[in-house]
């Protein structure tokens, strides 16, 4: 059987080590990359670039800009305009 993803709207901030880093991204000595974020699965490392994805019940977890860009694509948000007497 194939299956496709459900069209889920997901939070993502990209890491970079000389910017703001997303929540749960900590400095960890014993990665090799120097930097770690816990998931449901268990601590992950993250490297510079990663996207770190929330997921739709707030968890997080790192993601492969290489796999990111295939997946995800950018969503614009409409914002409703109502007119009030």
């Amino acid at each position: 059987m194939k299956f496709r993803k459900k069209p889920v709207v997901i939070e993502a901030t990209q890491f970079w080590i000389s910017g703001t880093w997303p929540e749960g991204v900590y400095m960890d000595a014993e990665s090799s990359t120097g930097f770690r974020i816990d998931t449901l699965e268990g601590s992950h490392e993250v490297t510079n670039g990663d996207w770190i994805i929330t997921g739709v019940k707030g968890e997080r977890y790192p993601c492969k800009p290489d796999i990111f860009e295939a997946t995800y694509e950018p969503v614009e948000v409409a914002f409703e305009h109502k007119s009030y007497p």
